[in-house]
Order: structure tokens, then C-alpha cells, then sequence
């Protein structure tokens, strides 16, 4: 599998992030910068997990509702420290996809992810999901999506 999609994708969030700082303030009712890489470590984390399940031919699931969950979030700020430590935990995360997509076999990238997606409290995936596309929207959505959020929010 070719990550370098992703890796961009993660590279352009850090940019966005780092420029940004953590003075940003959001209109009401939005994510600041670091509730946003909170929730992208969180949604990297259960990316790992699933990619990591599928290698080891374990059972894996895929669920991004922790990553919505407020006091979730805050606690994996405290735990990185704010921003700079989120922005470092979130490249050590995007390291280990990257280094974990190309080890896949098709037949791995193929393999079927039960999967439960919740945005703003509307549920738009609950059946199984290729893990390349799990993958895929990580790099073409979920990451470009947070990166205009986030420069949304620059000054």
C-alpha cells in the first residue's frame, strides 16, 4: 500500500496545527486546535488498532465514537500535554501507519472492518469497511477535513 497519501495528509494537518498555535479561538459550539489533534490522536489510535488487528489476523473492529467523547478528549490532552505534545504524539501515529500500510498484503487490505461512523451525532457508517478504505478515508477525508477546520481557526 502506498501511504505517502496519508503521510501527506498528516503532514498538512501538523503544518495547519503549528501555525495555528492554541491561541485560536473557535466560534461557539466548535472544536480549538486542541480538542481537533485530540481528536485526530484518538481516531489515529483506533486506526492503529484495527490496522495492527488485521496483521496480527485478529478480530478488528473500527469505532470513532470515543474520539467525540468530551471528557475523552480532554484527557488525551492533559495526558499529551497540550498541543506540541499532541502534534508529537500525532506524528508518532502517523509514522506507524505509514510504516504499518505497506507490510499489508491485499488480501489484509481487503479484509472486511466492522465499523460504526458518528459525526455531530448522526451515525453515517455501521456495517463493515474494507480496511484500505478505512485507510483511504483517513488520507482523502477525515485528515483534510480537521486541516481546514484547524485553518479555519488562524489568524
Amino acid at each position: 500500500m502506498d501511504t505517502a497519501p496519508l503521510r501527506d495528509a498528516y503532514r498538512a494537518l501538523l503544518d495547519a496545527a503549528a501555525a495555528a498555535g492554541s491561541d485560536a479561538v473557535p466560534p461557539p459550539g466548535e472544536w480549538n486546535v486542541e480538542q481537533i489533534l485530540a481528536h485526530v490522536s484518538i481516531i489515529s489510535a483506533v486506526t492503529i488498532s484495527a490496522v495492527s488487528a488485521v496483521a496480527s489476523a485478529t478480530i478488528a473492529t473500527y469505532d470513532n465514537r470515543m474520539a467525540q467523547e468530551p471528557w475523552t478528549i480532554e484527557r488525551v490532552i492533559a495526558q499529551a500535554g497540550g498541543g506540541a505534545g499532541l502534534r508529537d504524539r500525532i506524528a508518532s501515529q502517523a509514522d506507524a501507519l505509514c510504516t504499518l500500510g505497506p507490510i499489508l498484503d491485499g488480501a489484509e487490505l481487503d479484509t472486511p472492518v466492522p465499523t460504526r461512523l458518528v459525526s455531530n451525532g448522526d451515525l453515517l457508517v455501521d456495517q463493515p469497511v474494507p480496511l484500505r478504505d478505512l485507510l483511504g478515508g483517513l488520507a482523502e477525508t477525515e485528515l483534510p477535513g480537521h486541516t481546514r477546520q484547524i485553518l479555519a481557526l488562524t489568524p
